[in-house]
């Protein structure tokens, strides 16, 4: 990926995240490993961290304490809306 020098990684990447979940290519209850997107984007830790803290505030990954990050289950009812 090549970034855009005029706004932070952390969010170029999170944009990057929100699209994946929100097009089902990263399902409901996938795990999101940092660790692998680090190696994916070529960022460091804290960069992935930031990432992962945006989608969390948005409500569609969840962590859980020492299992790692999961993509929630409302993020794919999203699009749908009210019926």
């Amino acid at each position: 990926m090549e970034f855009d020098p005029t706004r932070p990684k952390w969010q170029q990447i999170a944009d990057v995240l929100r699209r994946r979940i929100m097009t089902g290519e990263y399902p409901p209850q996938h795990r999101i490993s940092e660790v692998q997107l680090e190696n994916d984007f070529g960022v460091a830790r804290v960069t992935m961290r930031k990432a992962t803290a945006a989608l969390r505030e948005e409500d569609l990954i969840t962590t859980v304490t020492g299992m790692g990050s999961f993509v929630t289950a409302q993020s794919a009812n999203d699009d749908q809306g009210d019926v």
